[in-house]
């Protein structure tokens, strides 16, 4: 077989027509490593050489569109070439040519994906730095990148979500309330010590709060239970909800004068 013409594509490729009528489509660079001239002659050994090395271009563009949409880790590229069932050598050589031309940094992923986490999600550093780890990143590399974070974003990133948490309440007394936003923060990653911090001054008006709870409990009670049996169930259910005995003696007295 050999070619008879050469034609470039809309999308950068090129049409290599052998005098079989049949074509190839390649890549230039295919077309130079292999001086594909006019006439030249190719056989079997050249054709399969061709298929193979168009195919790792295929692949290795498809992985530069992947990076264009959004940076990726050595490890998402990895398993998209896993993915991909491309020879072993092949996948590290172009490993080595993304690394070479910057596109893959696992530095300058950790850095672009911490601020994404932290002007795009609730998360904390610790879930942020467990996220990271599972895309294969060094921990020297993520602390570094961390540690250069201003402590005072994630702490107002606290003290956002607290405020939000207060504002929504309507059932939860000041110690539950603060136990279950202690937990909540907990599981998004924040140090126990900044969220106790943010916490501290914190106050929640418990009074609406108390008046709505002993007026559901006292309809719902009530079917069941009378004068002083009645007010030690509602006593009992308050404390349980985490309401102060003190708070609960004034509620009581209120609404029985």
């Amino acid at each position: 077989m050999k070619i008879s013409k050469i034609k470039k594509t809309s999308n950068s490729k090129y049409n290599l027509f052998l005098d079989n009528k049949e074509k190839i489509l390649t890549y230039d660079d295919v077309i130079l490593k292999n001086n594909l001239l006019y006439n030249r002659e190719i056989d079997s050994e050249l054709l399969n050489k061709l298929n193979i090395e168009t195919k790792y271009y295929d692949i290795y563009n498809k992985c530069i569109k992947l990076i264009g949409i959004r940076l990726r880790s050595e490890k998402e590229i990895v398993d998209y070439l896993n993915k991909n069932n491309i020879l072993e050598d092949q996948k590290k050589e172009i490993i080595i040519n993304l690394k070479n031309v910057g596109l893959i940094n696992d530095k300058q992923f950790t850095k672009a994906y911490i601020m994404d986490k932290i002007n795009f999600s609730n998360c904390g550093p610790i879930k942020i730095k467990n996220e990271l780890k599972e895309h294969n990143i060094e921990d020297s590399i993520i602390d570094n990148e961390l540690n250069i974070i201003d402590s005072n974003m994630f702490l107002n990133k606290i003290k956002k979500i607290i405020d939000k948490k207060i504002k929504s309440n309507t059932k939860y007394s000041d110690y539950i309330l603060k136990q279950k936003i202690m937990t909540d923060l907990i599981n998004l990653g924040y140090y126990k010590d900044d969220i106790s911090y943010c916490l501290e001054n914190i106050k929640v008006n418990n009074e609406n709060l108390i008046d709505s709870a002993y007026d559901k409990l006292y309809k719902k009670l009530a079917v069941k239970y009378h004068d002083k049996e009645l007010y030690q169930k509602i006593k009992i259910k308050l404390y349980q909800k985490g309401f102060s005995i003190s708070e609960i003696d004034e509620i009581i007295n209120q609404k029985i004068n």
